[in-house]
């Protein structure tokens, strides 16, 4: 199959990094188009230093606010372009992760879309579903799960060579 437009999305996490890395690789590899996605949740200033007293760190599967946004987006652009994609578009999403990633890929026809696995294999990720589920199961193209955090299938161990 032909990838000539790719999406990957980002949080800023170095799991999304990764997933940005290789989904560069692949479009500089295909020559195609990488549209990089940041959903987030806009947030006052205010609401934001509310929300970090609140519960901490709020960079867990979301982003909080335009800046915070902004600021993962612009680092996972210039990673892509370091990753080897010459043609990359970013684009801020209001909205849940999942579903940025589901219409950004119906509205730019997309032919693949690139997520990390962070979420899969957590006890939260399996109640109450992960962007990765979600994107495998709804996406209008085809969807890449990228291995960019331990704990996944891989690192089960079962087949592990070293293992007596």
């Amino acid at each position: 199959m032909r990838y000539s437009t790719i999406i990957v999305g980002t949080d800023g996490s170095d799991s999304a990094l990764k997933a940005v890395e290789q989904a560069a690789e692949i479009a500089g590899a295909l020559s195609a188009r990488l549209i990089v996605v940041c959903a987030y949740h806009p947030l006052t200033a205010k609401e934001q230093s509310i929300l970090a007293a609140t519960v901490g760190p709020t960079n867990m599967y979301q982003v909080a606010g335009t800046d915070a946004a902004t600021v993962a987006l612009d680092a996972a652009e210039r990673r892509a372009a370091d990753s080897g994609a010459s043609d990359v578009t970013a684009l801020l999403v209001k909205g849940d992760p999942g579903q940025a990633l589901l219409t950004t890929a119906k509205e730019r026809a997309a032919d693949l879309i690139v997520v990390g696995n962070r979420g899969i294999n957590t006890l939260s990720g399996r109640l109450l579903g992960s962007v990765p589920s979600d994107v495998s199961q709804r996406a209008p193209c085809d969807v890449l799960i990228a291995h960019t955090v331990e704990g996944g299938p891989r690192d089960a161990g079962d087949n592990d060579a070293t293992d007596g």
